[in-house]
């Protein structure tokens, strides 16, 4: 039996159901057993103003996954020290698959935005990645992508109607007192609240 896993990485700051709905629309397009969310660690491009810590956006992942059996999310960016790169990602999720599938039973499926696919030539190792896993970039509807020269079946754009909501959007309310409800899960509401995030 083979397997199919998708990898969806991001800073989360915070994960919102844009990212929720996006894992899932992927999740059935390819027909994916799993999808394993990995919150970056130590972002290697310029921190978003205001990132909250790698613990508190791990922690706002789980309670936001935690209803759906297809969802986890993996503290392998987290834990690792140094700037987070996805070909790091990839390789240590496979090491750790690899102890209960062969790597030749499994297919591997990395999904992000379609803004940052564009840019995937300025990326650590992009040959390693592209060997690694098939790469789906999510995007709005109407989003127009210019081409980031990636073989055909390198990579697959899907429109995703709730990415119209983001994560900076969600800070900026956040910090001007605006409600967030609706935008994230409940459980992630709470713990922006609780813990003062974002203000």
């Amino acid at each position: 039996m083979r397997h199919r896993i998708g990898v969806m990485g991001g800073t989360f700051n915070p994960i919102h159901h844009g990212h929720l709905v996006a894992a899932s629309e992927v999740a059935h397009r390819f027909d994916l057993q799993r999808v394993i969310f990995t919150p970056t660690g130590v972002p290697w491009h310029k921190a978003p103003l205001g990132l909250a810590s790698a613990e508190d956006r791990y922690l706002m992942a789980v309670i936001a996954t935690a209803s759906d059996p297809r969802f986890e999310v993996s503290r392998v960016d987290i834990d690792r020290e140094g700037p987070t790169y996805t070909v790091d990602t990839l390789r240590d999720l496979q090491a750790q698959f690899a102890e209960e599938s062969p790597a030749d039973t499994v297919d591997w499926f990395f999904i992000t935005g379609a803004d940052a696919l564009a840019d995937i030539v300025g990326w650590r190792d992009p040959d390693g990645i592209l060997a690694r896993a098939h790469l789906v970039g999510v995007t709005r509807p109407g989003h127009r992508l210019s081409n980031p020269g990636l073989p055909s079946d390198a990579a697959t754009l899907v429109e995703v109607p709730a990415l119209a909501i983001s994560s900076t959007d969600i800070r900026e309310r956040i910090h001007a007192g605006a409600p967030i409800d609706y935008l994230v899960p409940g459980g992630v509401a709470l713990w922006i609240d609780k813990h003062d995030l974002y203000r």
